[in-house]
């Protein structure tokens, strides 16, 4: 069997697993179906999903949130974690490399739209092939470590030769590396005149991952997209020390990916792609770190990148996570914005902020949910509430994005109230 389905079945379907609660099968989609039903096996498993607050733990949290909020940063403060957030980030890369963040290996389950549509029927019928096959959970883990192996050195077997293929033009190793080299986008404009001029110019499908940090999404996605022709992954950082590492690693190479370094908030900065190329847009904890004047406009520009029918997929903190209840005061930059320790900032949205941000940028609603769950250290006996905001937005196939602003800014939100995002 081919070592790229055996990845992607692996990651997709809904193996069999013991001692689960309400359900026998994890994680479905969307969202998990690990159910607490019994309170005293709480410190079972270290996940629980769709957790439902009661209104006293809702009050609870709203009132932490406002707690936290009296004390706002210095304005003089604020002004410099805006104007230096590249540093802040790029020290964080320096300090912790690739070790900080675990790799997005659940990406094909909550996202499958990251892959052709041919690749996911492909894989839709393995699963449907494999769902009789029970696995035990040790022996998964030590199979899916297989098959990534086996991933890599796949990878690196075709990658020795002299010369690349970049989806359908050819090019020795140093030609092709100096396609991604660029890593403002400088000239852009003059050179994607011609359709030979950019990396990826012959692929037929391609991702975007916007805020790609050291590449915990780049390289699963890789791993499973290097042997599907007409493929092709672009992805960015304002961090160039992020990007550096992205393009060190073992597994990177621009016969299939391109790193650039880039900052989303620029409007005037070019992309190293035209317009309306992009099949997937990939916006994982990314907007959160932006500060909340600048998300709009971020919005507005990468919508015109999505080609009619292009998917764009985002997951990002909730609004009363465990991480913005944690926050002291002093670190409150706005409402719902904060800053960390380390100079990096997070804002913590509402489903409602996200619907009325992107459809204002005229993409329409595929999904748009509240995941809360409740996250266990069985060791410390500890319990965390954690939420987080998962949603998939869409371009119509027949929709102009030249004027975005021109959308009606007032929308109805769950309860049936006027709604409006400056």
């Amino acid at each position: 069997m081919n070592f790229i389905t055996r990845l992607s079945a692996l990651c997709l379907r809904k193996s069999k697993m013991q001692q689960r609660h309400q359900s026998s099968r994890r994680p479905a989609v969307p969202l998990g179906s690990r159910i607490l039903t019994d309170p005293s096996k709480v410190f079972e498993h270290n996940m629980w999903d769709h957790m439902q607050w009661s209104q006293e733990e809702e009050e609870n949290a709203k009132e932490k949130a406002a707690e936290n909020s009296l004390v706002k940063v210095q304005p003089e403060d604020q002004d410099k974690y805006e104007r230096e957030a590249s540093k802040y980030w790029n020290e964080f890369y320096k300090t912790h490399k690739n070790n900080f963040f675990k790799d997005r290996n659940w990406l094909f389950l909550e996202f499958p739209e990251i892959l052709p549509e041919r690749k996911r029927e492909e894989l839709k019928s393995e699963e449907r092939s494999s769902e009789n096959t029970k696995v035990n959970s040790t022996k998964s883990f030590s199979h899916k470590k297989e098959i990534f192996e086996e991933g890599e050195k796949y990878c690196r077997k075709n990658y020795e030769g002299g010369s690349t293929s970049v989806q359908g033009n050819a090019y020795n190793k140093k030609q092709a590396k100096s396609l991604t080299d660029n890593p403002h986008g400088a000239n852009c404009g003059e050179e994607l005149g011609s359709i030979e001029s950019f990396p990826g110019s012959g692929a037929t499908y391609r991702i975007l991952e916007v805020g790609c940090g050291a590449g915990n999404s780049v390289f699963p996605i890789l791993k499973v997209l290097c042997n599907t022709p007409g493929t092709f992954l672009y992805c960015c950082d304002f961090a160039s020390g992020a990007v550096e590492l992205v393009k060190s690693h073992s597994s990177y190479n621009s016969a299939w990916c391109s790193a650039f370094v880039h900052d989303v908030c620029d409007d005037a900065l070019p992309y190293p792609f035209p317009d309306e190329i992009l099949d997937v847009i990939l916006l994982v904890f990314v907007l959160s770190t932006i500060h909340p004047d600048r998300m709009q406009g971020v919005v507005n520009r990468l919508a015109k990148l999505l080609k009619p029918g292009g998917m764009l997929l985002f997951r990002d903190y909730g609004r009363y996570d465990r991480a913005q209840l944690r926050f002291k005061k002093g670190h409150c930059l706005s409402e719902n914005f904060y800053v960390r320790g380390d100079g990096t900032r997070v804002y913590f949205f509402t489903k409602d902020e996200v619907w009325n941000m992107f459809n204002l940028a005229g993409l329409t609603e595929v999904q748009n949910l509240v995941d809360r769950r409740l996250q266990v250290n069985r060791k410390k006996k500890v319990k965390m509430q954690r939420v987080w905001i998962q949603s998939k937005f869409q371009k119509p196939l027949s929709c102009s994005l030249n004027n975005p602003e021109k959308t009606p800014k007032g929308t109805l939100t769950d309860n049936g109230t006027m709604n409006s995002r400056n």
